[in-house]
């Protein structure tokens, strides 16, 4: 037989949950029985196939090596047919390797529960989705609406903007209220000597424009309005030592352009000593519901990145066979894919060595005839990410109508969108910007990105 190609030999072990390192190629190319390298990597949990995991893949069993021949013992072969496949639970017998999304065996039993909720009934989910009409409503999309020109003045606009609408926020739904009406920092700062106690504070709003943390638990920061800045110090008091207040600024730490309103105090080096801080109040709503008739379900999903070596095409394959035969899937009428369901083109330096697919136009079809593999009781719906082919800067409108030619049944938004399937109101984000609520706010964690959905809602 004629020996594979290294595209066709990394195919193979991928579609194995193995991915290979380029040094390594020559090493796996020259063993004659690969299929006894594979399932001794997925026996000892090696995933990343590397020179030195791949020798000892080789070295393993001394007594019955991988021939170089062309023949594997009987007893090894004996051995291979009545193996069975690794319980991935297990803990690592090799820590030299890594687990990339573990294939296990389909099994239909009720998914982990983390936060302690009931398990779900399927007596709870009666309606079958192809029962059921599509109702998706748009309610914003950047598509089309986007009219900047990029120029200073329509980013001075855009953040005046933001600072209007969010004062008007802070003023009527502040908890607790505003001790005071809130005045210019200019008036503020030409009054200052009159402002120098407790007994005479003023309060401001404005964007934070610098903020950095103290040695002595305090937090300095200077905001700005149409008027002016005015630099502020705010410092710990005991109160806000407890759990109940661990994401306060003077303890989690500020956003660069937060609008935040500060009360406080001149100082006679012209610092605000700020003693309170206020925000908008995430105002509490009731859960819109789409009623018996339309109760069925939407399933979300992130970062195929189709085209890259790094791709989990078992794991997609696992999860179309889950749509079609797991009694749950059978009431999901929407799948949201939130951005970046291909690597794309170009994202970052040395990223061709890195794909599969190095087309952007093959990338997409290929992401195409991915999503028609779907059962045809789901509606699909795409927003971009900053892997796609649309601008970086955000908000990002939809794909382009040259990409979208290439799908069937498939609703496009910008990102972020805010849509309502049946009523309910969803707000779709790609979530890109979690490096800046990472670098900026110590609560805020790559392991932990529901509190940085938090920290988004509340900035």
């Amino acid at each position: 037989m004629p020996s594979e190609s290294g595209a066709d030999l990394s195919r193979r072990l991928m579609s194995k949950g193995l991915l290979l390192k380029r040094s390594a190629m020559p090493l796996v190319e020259s063993v004659s029985d690969l299929d006894l390298l594979i399932e001794r990597a997925i026996a000892n949990s090696i995933r990343l196939l590397d020179d030195d995991a791949v020798k000892r893949l080789i070295e393993m069993d001394s007594a019955s090596p991988i021939s170089k021949s062309g023949e594997s013992s009987n007893a090894e072969i004996d051995k291979r047919k009545t193996s069975h496949s690794p319980n991935v639970d297990e803990p690592l017998q090799n820590k030299s390797g890594r687990v990339i999304a573990p294939i296990k065996s389909n099994e239909i039993a009720p998914p982990p529960r983390p936060h302690g909720l009931d398990h779900y009934s399927i007596q709870d989910f009666p309606l079958q989705a192809r029962d059921v009409d599509a109702e998706i409503e748009i309610h914003f999309d950047i598509t089309g609406n986007s009219v900047t020109e990029g120029r200073l003045i329509d980013m001075q606009s855009c953040f005046m903007d933001r600072l209007s609408k969010i004062r008007k926020m802070i003023i009527e739904t502040s908890i607790p209220r505003l001790p005071r009406r809130p005045i210019r920092i200019s008036e503020a700062w030409a009054e200052r000597k009159s402002r120098n106690s407790s007994a005479s504070e003023v309060t401001l709003i404005g964007l934070v424009e610098f903020k950095r943390f103290g040695k002595n638990g305090d937090i300095q920061f200077a905001i700005e309005d149409e008027s002016g800045s005015v630099e502020c110090v705010l410092y710990s008091k005991s109160e806000w030592e407890k759990p109940e207040y661990r994401y306060h600024p003077v303890n989690d730490g500020l956003l660069d352009d937060d609008v935040l309103g500060v009360t406080g105090y001149f100082t006679e080096s012209g610092r605000l000593r700020a003693t309170d801080i206020h925000r908008p109040s995430l105002q509490h709503h009731e859960k819109a519901r789409a009623g018996s008739q339309a109760a069925v379900s939407v399933a979300f999903l992130s970062d195929i990145h189709v085209g890259s070596r790094t791709f989990l095409a078992p794991q997609w394959e696992k999860m179309i066979q889950w749509f079609k035969e797991d009694p749950l899937a059978k009431n999901i009428r929407y799948f949201v894919m939130t951005g970046d369901g291909v690597d794309g083109i170009g994202i970052y330096p040395g990223q061709e060595r890195h794909l599969q697919i190095k087309d952007l136009y093959k990338q997409y079809g290929e992401l195409a005839r991915m999503v028609e593999d779907l059962p045809d009781w789901v509606d699909t719906i795409i927003l971009p990410g900053n892997h796609d082919a649309v601008r970086p800067a955000e908000p990002q409108p939809a794909l382009d109508p040259e990409i979208q030619q290439d799908y069937s049944d498939v609703t496009f938004a910008g990102n972020p969108s805010d849509f309502s399937l049946h009523g309910v109101r969803i707000l779709a984000y790609h979530g890109v910007s979690i490096s800046d609520f990472v670098s900026s706010l110590r609560s805020v964690t790559f392991e932990h990105p529901e509190r940085a959905m938090m920290a988004m809602l509340e900035s």
